[in-house]
C-alpha cells in the first residue's frame, strides 16, 4: 500500500499563503520558542559530542567567528553565527540540511486554522553529511550558494501541489506543479471500499515516461494524471524536484523506495525515530527529535498487516505550538495540512499523532 487516510470528498482549499514576517521565530522547540530565539531546531535532551569549533576547524578564539558544534540523538553538526543563533543543522548520513533564512508563513485557511511561521529553509545537499564535512570543498561551495538563497526549497515545492496551487510548466510544456489529486475515484470497490485508488506516482502526475537508473521506465496511467498518492507526493518533492535518487519500486534500484513502507524500512538517510513495530504500543516517544523536512510514517489501516501505509513531511510548529506535517490524503483528494479526517498534528492524541510509528531524515 502507498498511503491511506479515511475518506471524504475534497473541500475547496485556497492553497499556499506565503507572508513576509519581520519578527517571527523559526522552527523551534517549545523551550527555544519561549526564549524567543529564531532559527533552526536545537533538540532538547541532547549532549555535546565535541566542543565548539571556529569556521576554520580549530578552536574558536576570536569574537565574530561562526562556530560548529556536535550534538547526538541523532549525531549531527550545528553551525552558529557570531551572535550565537543557529544557522544550519546537518545530520550524519542525511542529505537534508535545515538552514535559517527569510521568514515565511505556510497556511491552508479553508481547511485549517493552523499556520506555520518559520525561518527554516530545508534543502538537499549534494552528498550525505558526515562529521568534519564543513572542511570539504563540496560543502563550502554548496553552502556559499544556498546560505541566503530564496530559491524554492522542499517546503515551497510541497505547497505547489496543494489545492488551488497554480500550474507551472517546464521548457517542454510539461506541467510539473499545480493542484494535485490523490488518485482517481475507485469505481470497482476492488480496494475494500476505498474512495480513491492509490499507486499514483510522480510520473503519473507529469504524464510522461520516466527512465529510472535501474533501466526500467515508469509509464504514466492516463486516469492518474495530475495525481500523487502519499509516497508519490514525497517522491515528487524529494526526488523529481529536489533530485534525490529514486528507486523504480521497493526492491529495484537505489534511492528512495516507491511506498511508505519501503521508505520507512530502507537504509536511506538517518532514522530519527526508529521503527519499533506497527502496533499502538509502538508509538514513538520523543517527537522533539523531529526536524523540518523529516519523513514521518504512519500505520492507519489494519488491512495492510505489518506494512506502514502513510507518509508525510514535517513542516514545523504552528502558531499554537502544535507540530504540523503535510501529506497527500484521500479525504481531501491531495496534499494538505488540513483538519479533514484528522488534524495534521504529530503531538497530542489525535488520529495522526496516535498512528505515528517512525521518522527518517533523508
Amino acid at each position: 500500500m502507498t498511503g491511506k487516510a479515511k475518506k471524504k470528498s475534497r473541500p475547496v482549499v485556497s492553497g499556499l499563503v506565503v507572508l513576509g514576517l519581520v519578527a517571527t521565530s523559526g522552527y523551534l522547540t517549545l523551550e527555544l520558542r519561549k526564549q524567543e530565539q529564531p532559527g533552526v531546531t536545537e533538540v532538547r535532551n541532547v549532549g555535546i559530542l565535541d566542543g565548539d569549533k571556529g569556521s576554520g576547524g580549530s578552536d574558536a578564539k576570536a569574537e565574530g567567528q561562526e562556530k560548529w558544534s556536535r550534538l547526538e540523538n541523532p549525531a549531527r553538526s550545528v553551525l552558529r553565527g557570531s551572535d550565537g543563533q543557529i544557522k544550519a543543522v546537518l545530520t550524519d548520513g542525511a542529505r537534508t540540511a535545515t538552514l535559517t533564512g527569510a521568514a515565511r508563513t505556510f497556511a491552508e485557511p479553508t481547511s485549517t486554522s493552523s499556520k506555520v511561521s518559520t525561518t527554516d529553509w530545508v534543502r538537499l545537499m549534494p552528498e550525505p553529511w558526515q562529521k568534519g564535512a564543513e572542511e570539504k570543498k563540496w560543502f563550502k561551495d554548496w553552502y556559499a550558494e544556498y546560505a541566503d538563497s530564496k530559491e524554492d526549497d522542499l517546503f515551497a515545492i510541497a505547497f505547489q501541489y496543494v489545492a488551488g496551487a497554480a500550474p507551472k510548466k517546464d521548457a517542454e510544456g510539461t506541467v510539473y506543479a499545480g493542484d494535485a489529486d490523490f488518485g482517481p475515484l475507485n469505481t470497482t470497490g476492488a480496494e475494500g471500499g476505498d474512495l480513491r485508488l492509490e499507486q499514483s506516482d510522480f510520473f503519473d502526475y507529469l504524464g510522461v515516461d520516466y527512465p529510472f537508473r535501474d533501466g526500467t521506465t515508469g509509464t504514466p496511467d492516463a486516469q492518474r494524471a495530475k495525481s500523487l498518492d502519499c509516497s508519490g507526493f514525497m517522491r515528487m518533492v524529494f526526488g523529481y524536484r529536489a533530485r534525490y535518487p529514486l528507486m523504480s519500486s521497493d526492491t529495484s534500484g537505489d534511492g528512495l523506495p516507491r511506498t511508505a513502507n519501503g521508505m520507512a524500512r530502507s537504509d536511506e538517510g538517518a532514522d530519527v525515530l526508529p521503527l519499533a513495530g506497527t502496533s499502538a504500543a509502538d508509538r514513538p516517544t520523543g517527537i522533539d527529535q523531529l526536524q523540518p523536512g523529516d519523513l514521518v510514517f504512519f500505520k492507519l489501516d489494519t488491512r495492510t498487516g505489518e506494512r506502514l501505509d502513510h507518509v508525510g513531511m514535517v513542516l514545523g510548529y504552528d502558531t499554537e505550538g502544535h507540530l504540523i506535517f503535510i501529506s497527500s490524503r484521500e479525504e481531501v483528494n491531495g496534499p494538505t495540512i488540513g483538519d479533514v479526517g484528522g488534524v495534521s498534528r504529530l503531538d497530542g492524541n489525535g488520529y495522526y499523532a496516535k498512528t505515528l510509528r517512525s521518522a527518517k531524515r533523508l
